[in-house]
């Protein structure tokens, strides 16, 4: 095999491997994370609101059903912060 060749099994390889290893991580990351409604300043919501259908759309600061996605817990701590958007 050629060295050229070599490099590129390697690199291939090297990929796919690391592929498996983000995927699995991937569930535990987003267990760790949680929807903080209330919080989000106008325009820098992470999802759609009750009233519209896209991220950034959060017409006032804090509004009570847009979101950011924060580490899990820190919710709690923040002045306003809710993890339910009633």
């Amino acid at each position: 095999m050629k060295k050229s060749n070599l490099a590129v099994t390697a690199a291939v390889t090297g990929l796919v491997a690391l592929g498996g290893t983000l995927l699995t991580a991937a569930p535990v990351l987003a267990a760790e994370k949680e929807k903080c409604y209330g919080v989000a300043k106008a325009g820098k919501n992470d999802c759609a609101t009750k009233t519209s259908s896209c991220a950034g759309t959060a017409k006032a600061d804090n509004q009570k059903d847009a979101f950011v996605v924060v580490p899990k817990g820190l919710c709690g701590k923040l002045a306003g912060g809710s993890t339910s958007s009633s």
